[in-house]
């Protein structure tokens, strides 16, 4: 079955200073759930100067305990793999993240892109679309699915927080 996840925001920052800030935000005590972000691999296509990076984040297990008796969600971290490719002529980073944990039984892939706002060229748009389909656990696919939902909604409001105080705490508050 599967569920969907989607967000979009402007922030009244320039591209350049959303970006920087979305690759410092994790690990930060705003986020306790993330623990870790190691950028794996960064390079730099010459011919179109669009940087690609591939990052592994670790995250703390958040399935309620009462269902980590299953012993497959008996885990204490989750890893996610993000891909982005920053284009900085276009003022364009796009995002595409899945889900290394539990691939047998369960898909999460979200794709995100920060660009130029067409309403302001010093704002940046924020837009998310994000899918989560859980298999092989029988009557609780359901179940997992909506709590998945609920969570990553809840994690989207969160990280959007998140980078509005960073940029307010590194640029001040922004011209509107």
């Amino acid at each position: 079955m599967g569920v969907t996840v989607e967000a979009h925001k402007v922030y009244h920052y320039p591209f350049e200073q959303v970006v920087a800030s979305y690759l410092r935000k994790y690990p930060s005590p705003m986020e306790k759930h993330v623990i870790a972000v190691k950028t794996v691999e960064e390079k730099t296509d010459l011919s179109t100067g669009i940087v690609y990076r591939r990052r592994i984040a670790t995250c703390q297990n958040v399935i309620p305990y009462i269902l980590r008796k299953v012993s497959v969600l008996k885990v204490s971290e989750v890893y996610l793999e993000e891909e982005s490719w920053v284009n900085v002529k276009k003022r364009v980073m796009s995002m595409k993240t899945h889900c290394l944990t539990w691939t047998e039984y369960a898909t999460l892939k979200e794709e995100s892109v920060f660009r130029e706002s067409l309403e302001n060229p010093n704002w940046t748009e924020f837009i998310q679309k994000g899918r989560i389909s859980i298999k092989g656990a029988g009557l609780l696919n359901c179940f997992l699915e909506v709590f998945a939902q609920t969570f990553l909604n809840q994690g989207v409001k969160k990280s959007i927080s998140i980078m509005e105080k960073l940029l307010q705490e590194q640029f001040g508050s922004p011209f509107l």
